[in-house]
């Protein structure tokens, strides 16, 4: 769901991206000086980089929510070697009504 959400926050920082070029387009038509100029584009820089760090903000917490929702639902995957075989347990004996061959798995007589 997360990546829904972030996907709707790249929309709006587009959105804002583009918003802010044709503001400083409008602030640098409108200059009267190169200095104006430079201005327009250093505010211009500054909301971008405003911008740009919402959008991560928002990313940082459509994931810590996400996150805390899933928090105990999930599956923890344990440390360590954990496989399931089934080898006879030690101490056990071999089935007496048919021939233990002493590979991985004991007779089981199915077939």
């Amino acid at each position: 769901m997360h990546k829904l959400k972030d996907m709707s926050s790249e929309a709006k920082y587009k959105l804002k991206e583009s918003t802010i070029a044709t503001q400083e387009k409008k602030e640098k038509a409108t200059a009267r000086n190169r200095q104006e100029k430079k201005i327009a584009e250093e505010r211009a820089k500054a909301k971008k980089a405003q911008a740009k760090a919402e959008l991560h903000q928002e990313k940082a917490n459509h994931g810590a929510t996400s996150a805390a929702h899933h928090a105990g639902l999930q599956h923890v995957p344990l440390t360590g070697h954990h496989h399931h075989h089934h080898h006879p347990h030690a101490g056990t004996a071999a089935p007496t009504t048919h021939a233990y061959t002493g590979g991985a798995y004991p007779y089981a007589g199915n077939y």
